[in-house]
C-alpha cells in the first residue's frame, strides 16, 4: 500500500503531461521521465525502498493511534505488549512472556545527505547477539526495511535464539544502524558499543543485502534447544586470551602443556592466518565441527581447550557442543574473536590473514604470509574463486601461475572446465568439486612440534 500510494504521488496530471516534458509521460521522480509502470516501479524499488519503509511505518503508528482512541472511547484497553502511538516508554515494556517487544521504528536520517548515507568509503560491521526472540519474523521484516532503509547491504541472520549480521555501508549509515541497534528494546542489557566489530569497507563489499529467518543464527547443524548457546565457555577478553597463549606456547615448547588452542574455523579460513601453535580441523564448514569433536573426544579429555574463531559467534555454539561432552577440563573462548584480538595485538600471535566472508576475503593486520600457491609453491593468500562454472571452491594461485591459465582450484576442476562448453545441452555438473572427495571429512589432528614451528 504504501508502494502503491508514494508511484501515484509521482503521477503527472493528465492535463499538465504536454507541459511536463513529452505526451506519453506519466510519471516523474528524482529529474526522470517515466512513460512505463514498470519503469517507475523499478525506479522506485531501487532508490526509494527506505522511503516507503519510513511512510508505511508512519501509517502504521497513524492506524495504532486510531486504534487506541477508539479503544479508549469503548473503555477497552489495548493487548498487553501494544504500545500506543507516541509513547515511546512503552515499547521497552515487556511483553506478557517475559520477552521484550520489538521496536520497528527507523531512524530520522531527514538531516543526513544522500551522498553521506550512500558514500562507497565506510565500513562493514560484524556483529551477534543471543537472546530470545518471541516473533523472529517481526524481527527480520524489521531488519531488511532498516537496512535498506540506511543503503546497507549484507546478510542478517535470525532465530529464536537471537541475530547475526555482518552488513556494509557508509560510516554514517553504519553508525546510525548501531545507534537504532542499541536502542533496540529486544537487545537492552544484552548488546554493547563493543560487541560491534568494524574493518574498512562498505556497501560495495556484497552484492546484495539477504535477510532471512533460520533455526540457528550459525549454522552448526545441532538443534538450539539441544545445545544451548547458555551452555558456552568461559569467556576471556583479548588481553587474558594473549597472556594464555603465551603461556600455552611456552609450556608446549618444553612438551609440557596440557592445553589445546583450537581454531573453530573452516580449512581455507585457517589456512591463510591462524595463532600460532593452534590445532586447525580440517573441516570445510561449521556445519562439520560436532562430528570433528565426536570422532577426536580422546585428543580432548582432561584438556584445557582455548577456542577461537572470526568475531566469537562459532564458540558460542562450539564450545556449548564441547561441554556438552563432558571430557574437558576446561574450555575457555576468545570474547569478540579474531577481530577484537587484532584490534589490540596487531603483532600479537595471530599471524598472516583474517578471513571475511564477504567480497574481500581477507583483511590483514601484520604483512606476514603463511599460505603458498596451490600450483607453483609461491607465498601467497589472496583467494580467488575456482574459474570453473560448476565450482564454488576458494583457490590460492598467484598472478604468475593464472597468467598461465592455472586458475582452477585442483587439476580435475582444471580439466573439467574446457569441457564446460562443449558438454551436451541438459547435462548437469556437481556444484561441489570432486577433489573435495580426497579430503578427509573428520581428520584426526595431533599437535607436533611441526605446528607449532
Amino acid at each position: 500500500q504504501a508502494f502503491s500510494q508514494f508511484v501515484k504521488a509521482k503521477e503527472v496530471p493528465a492535463a499538465a503531461r504536454c507541459s511536463a516534458g513529452g505526451e506519453g509521460v506519466r510519471w516523474r521522480c528524482c529529474w526522470q521521465a517515466f512513460e512505463e509502470l514498470s519503469g517507475i516501479h523499478r525506479h522506485v524499488a531501487l532508490h526509494h525502498a527506505g522511503d516507503i519503509g519510513q511512510q508505511a511505518g508512519r501509517a502504521d503508528a497513524e492506524r495504532q493511534a486510531g486504534l487506541t482512541a477508539k479503544e479508549a472511547a469503548a473503555g477497552v484497553s489495548p493487548p498487553s505488549g501494544l504500545a500506543p502511538a507516541g509513547n515511546a516508554d512503552r515499547l521497552t515494556e515487556p511483553s506478557s512472556h517475559g520477552t521484550p517487544e520489538i521496536s520497528c521504528t527507523l531512524p530520522d536520517t531527514s538531516h543526513v545527505s544522500q551522498d553521506d548515507l550512500t558514500s562507497k568509503v565506510g565500513e562493514v560491521l560484524l556483529y551477534y547477539c543471543y537472546c530470545e526472540v518471541k516473533d523472529p519474523e517481526k524481527l527480520c521484516a524489521w531488519q531488511k526495511a532498516l537496512c535498506q532503509h540506511l543503503h546497507l547491504t549484507g546478510k542478517v541472520r535470525v532465530a529464536s535464539e537471537g541475530i547475526n549480521g555482518t552488513v556494509g555501508g557508509s560510516k554514517v549509515a553504519t553508525s546510525l544502524y548501531i545507534e537504532v541497534m542499541l536502542s533496540q528494546p529486544l537487545f537492552k542489557d544484552i548488546l554493547c558499543q563493543e560487541d560491534f566489530k568494524s574493518s574498512a569497507g562498505g556497501a560495495h563489499c556484497f552484492p546484495d543485502l539477504r535477510v532471512g529467518v533460520f533455526k540457528e543464527i550459525v549454522p552448526m547443524g545441532i538443534d538450539p534447544k539441544i545445545v544451548s548457546y547458555k551452555e558456552t565457555g568461559t569467556h576471556l577478553s583479548p588481553q587474558e586470551f594473549h597472556r594464555e597463549v603465551e603461556q600455552y606456547l611456552s609450556q608446549a615448547s618444553q612438551g609440557q602443556s596440557n592445553t589445546i588452542l583450537l581454531d573453530c574455523r573452516n580449512f581455507y579460513e585457517s589456512k591463510i592466518g591462524h595463532f600460532q601453535g593452534c590445532l586447525a580441523p580440517d573441516i570445510r564448514k561449521f556445519s562439520y565441527f560436532p562430528s570433528y569433536v565426536d570422532e577426536n573426544l580422546e585428543l580432548f579429555k582432561d584438556k584445557r581447550v582455548l577456542m577461537y574463531c572470526t568475531g566469537g559467534i562459532r564458540c558460542e555454539r562450539g564450545s556449548a557442543y564441547l561441554r556438552s561432552k563432558a571430557v574437558c577440563r576446561e574450555v575457555y573462548q576468545l570474547k569478540g574473536g579474531i577481530h577484537k584480538y587484532l584490534e589490540e595485538f596487531p603483532d600479537g600471535f595471530y599471524r598472516g590473514k583474517l578471513f571475511v566472508f564477504d567480497e574481500r576475503y581477507a583483511i590483514c593486520s601484520n604483512e606476514d604470509i603463511i599460505s603458498a600457491c596451490r600450483y607453483c609453491g609461491a607465498l601467497w593468500d589472496q583467494y580467488k574463486l575456482c574459474s570453473s562454472q560448476h565450482c564454488r571452491q576458494l583457490v590460492l594461485t598467484c598472478s604468475s601461475c593464472r597468467s598461465k591459465g592455472l586458475t582452477a582450484c585442483c587439476p580435475v576442476c582444471q580439466e573439467k572446465e574446457l569441457k564446460v562448453t562443449s558438454r551436451a545441452s541438459g547435462e548437469t555438473l556437481k556444484e561441489e568439486c570432486e577433489c573435495t572427495r580426497k579430503r578427509p571429512r573428520v581428520p584426526i589432528e595431533q599437535v607436533s612440534q611441526r605446528t607449532l614451528d
